[in-house]
């Protein structure tokens, strides 16, 4: 019997990736689904499906959905889930995650789905004697170190840029002490962007933040067709360096590795080997959106009577500040040992163009379309 890996997160957008990936290399996926207020989780599955299948061309082996709930103890399952679960899966890819930077709640977002809820995948896998598991976290646990950040390091002391990366570093340690796992294999990608061949993304954080600013700021403006010429002092210096990757790249390396038994047990950053400069992301703007006169007051300067733009801008990108740094070089022995093959697509200028310009085409939002269920043709 071949065993399924056991998904979660699947419906975001490098969970929807890492499906496609897993069922391509003919591996069975079971994925827990939370139910949504209008739909079922094999309603939601069905959509995330036929989106693939019509981009694609051709069909795709259909996973396992199990109704489940990330907050929930052992994810909610089921008693006849858990005990198909325990007979069918023997492994867990836990990929669900919160993206909330800044908490206002202790028992809320991010402690409550990156914490709490790597908590209760753990325990359901101790229920249903999975033992290899494999975590993604996230390459910014590192915090604001700087210099070169290997990937057998975790918590080595250093401050945390904000409650995404301290509920990060308590995941992964949580992870990593679970006594009645084999050693776990630890993803940590860097700031995933959309697609490197058609600019498909599902999510607007992060690189698309400042895009979706500058376009509402032209409509409400009324200044689609123009140029605008907006001086907007920036708190940063310009030099600053972000590391983007595109998401097919990170699904295509983690998709390698777990099918591969030799490199597990390991922490890989997937993370590029060139970076992109805030300069860059200024000139991204200003040719999508003709949007000029960004200036660069210095790294951390604090505005002076702030105009009403930049009262705007630093509102909407508040959240995002803590990662307004410079970022430190991550070493990527152990990705460049397990998936020589695969090197990271070089996230340019032309690329990151190509990125915005797709943002724009979809008007920064995606929603699957409703899918006529079909019968389940794996793992039934």
């Amino acid at each position: 019997m071949s065993y399924h890996i056991l998904l979660t997160g699947a419906t975001g957008l490098l969970g929807r990736y890492l499906l496609k990936d897993l069922l391509q290399a003919d591996v069975p996926v079971a994925v827990v689904v939370r139910r949504s207020r209008r739909q079922s989780a094999e309603d939601r599955v069905d959509a995330l499906m036929a989106t693939w299948e019509s981009m694609l061309g051709y069909k795709l082996p259909q996973p396992k959905v199990i109704a489940g709930d990330l907050t929930e103890d052992e994810l909610g399952v089921s008693d006849d889930d858990a005990d198909w679960i325990s007979e069918h899966c023997d492994s867990v890819l836990h990929n669900a995650a919160s993206l909330n930077f800044i908490s206002t709640d202790p028992e809320g977002e991010p402690w409550l789905s990156n914490v709490k809820g790597t908590q209760n995948v753990l325990n359901l896998c101790r229920r249903t004697g999975i033992k290899d598991f494999h975590h993604v976290s996230t390459s910014y646990v590192c915090g604001l170190r700087t210099g070169r950040i290997m990937e057998n390091e975790l918590d080595v002391g250093q401050t945390l840029g904000n409650d995404y990366e301290k509920s990060k570093v308590q995941a992964e340690t949580m992870v990593r002490e679970a006594d009645f796992l084999s050693p776990p294999t630890i993803y940590r990608p860097a700031i995933i962007v959309g697609d490197s061949q058609n600019g498909f993304t599902t999510t607007f954080h992060g690189f698309y933040a400042a895009l979706n600013l500058a376009a509402t700021l032209r409509k409400s403006l009324g200044a689609e067709d123009e140029r605008l010429n907006i001086p907007t002092r920036i708190n940063l210096d310009g030099h600053e360096r972000k590391n983007f990757i595109p998401v097919d790249w990170v699904s295509a390396v983690t998709a390698h590795i777990v099918t591969k038994p030799q490199f597990h047990g390991r922490t890989y950053h997937l993370t590029p080997t060139t970076t992109v400069t805030v300069q860059t992301l200024r000139e991204i703007l200003e040719e999508t959106f003709g949007f000029h006169g960004t200036i660069f007051a210095g790294q951390g300067k604090k505005l002076e009577n702030p105009t009403e733009i930049e009262q705007l801008f630093y509102e909407h990108i508040r959240v995002y500040n803590s990662y307004w740094r410079d970022d430190p070089v991550f070493d990527c022995t152990n990705t460049l040992e397990a998936a020589p093959h695969l090197p990271c697509p070089t996230i340019d200028k032309a690329m990151l163009m190509r990125l915005a310009q797709e943002a724009v085409r979809m008007d920064f939002r995606f929603k699957d379309k409703p899918a006529v269920r079909r019968p389940e043709t794996v793992g039934v």
